[in-house]
């Protein structure tokens, strides 16, 4: 998968959107100023929040990614190498869980995600 193609899939997420927050070419999706999917510079995979660090800790262990450099221990990093259905999974998830916890007047002006 490439870097194009995890944009696309963002895009596509209700109320998602692009910016480069620390500057230098980092794509970062956010939803309602969270954010849920980085790219870094060095183009190698995405970095996506999961519901807890023990989460991530078994998509780890199972070989799914690793640990996602200069992020919270339940972030992980895929690469883009990877199954490209667990890639769109994991970008999915890693939006509903950053929605889920905006307030519920910012969620309530959102269109539902499909």
């Amino acid at each position: 998968m490439s870097r194009e193609t995890i944009n696309t899939i963002c895009a596509k997420f209700p109320g998602a959107q692009l910016s480069d927050p620390f500057g230098g070419g980092h794509d970062a999706w956010k939803v309602g100023g969270k954010m849920f999917a980085c790219i870094g510079t060095a183009n190698t995979g995405v970095s996506v929040k999961t519901d807890s660090v023990e989460t991530a800790q078994m998509l780890i262990d199972a070989g799914i990614g690793v640990k996602a450099p200069y992020f919270h221990r339940s972030w992980i990093h895929l690469p883009l190498d990877g199954d490209e259905e667990e890639l769109r999974h994991r970008l999915g998830v890693s939006y509903d869980i950053v929605r889920a916890g905006l307030t519920k007047k910012l969620q309530a002006k959102m269109p539902p995600r499909n």
